[in-house]
C-alpha cells in the first residue's frame, strides 16, 4: 500500500491532534501549520515513524508577512518520503519581535546551512542551532534584507525610467 496523503493527515492528526491545522493540497502537496513549539516533534515524528519516513529535508525556508500581527515570520520546511516518493510542506509562525524557533540541524543534517541563511536574511533566531550567523551577507549588517520593511526602489528617481529598460515610453 502506497503513502498517500489522506494517510500522512490521518497519522498527524493521532498524534497531535488539533495542534495541526489548515491541511491543504496545493498540487498534490500536502501542507499544513502547527504551532512553532511543535516544529521539533512534528519532524521527529514526521522522520521516525515507520510508515511515514521523511528521511530528507528538501528545502527550509521563510517568508515575511508584514501585515500578518503576532505571525509575520513563516518557517516553511519541505520534507520527502524517498520511499514512497512523496513530498509535504508544513508551516510554523513566529513573532518579527522575537523569531525564536527551535533548530532542526540536529535532525536533519543539512537543516544547518539552510537556517543559517535563513537567519541571515529573515532573522528567525534558530534556539540551539551549533553556529547560527551570517552566511551570505556581511557580519556587520544591522537588519535582515529579506523582511518587507523597506521600499523596494524610490519612485522619485529620475535614473530609473522606466524607458530606460524597455517597459514603455521612448528614450529621447
Amino acid at each position: 500500500m502506497s503513502l498517500t496523503n489522506d494517510r500522512i493527515k490521518e497519522r498527524l492528526i493521532e498524534k497531535f491532534g488539533e495542534s495541526v491545522s489548515k491541511f491543504e493540497e496545493p498540487y498534490d502537496l500536502l501542507s499544513f501549520e502547527t504551532p512553532k513549539e511543535n516544529n521539533l516533534k512534528v519532524l521527529q515524528f514526521l522522520h521516525d515513524d515507520d510508515e511515514l519516513k521523511f528521511h530528507f529535508l528538501t528545502d527550509l525556508c521563510a517568508i515575511n508577512y508584514p501585515d500578518d500581527k503576532g505571525k509575520e515570520l513563516a518557517v516553511v520546511y519541505h520534507l520527502h518520503n524517498l520511499v514512497d516518493n512523496v513530498r509535504i510542506r508544513f508551516k510554523v509562525f513566529t513573532d518579527i519581535q522575537q523569531p525564536d524557533v527551535f533548530t532542526a540541524s540536529k535532525l536533519f543534517s543539512s537543516a544547518n546551512w539552510m537556517e543559517r541563511e535563513t537567519y541571515d536574511f529573515f532573522g528567525v533566531n534558530f534556539i540551539g542551532h551549533p553556529n547560527l550567523k551570517r552566511i551570505l551577507n556581511v557580519d556587520e549588517m544591522d537588519y535582515f534584507p529579506l523582511r518587507k520593511e523597506y521600499p523596494l526602489e524610490d519612485q522619485t528617481r529620475v535614473d530609473k525610467d522606466d524607458a530606460m529598460f524597455g517597459r514603455g515610453g521612448t528614450i529621447s
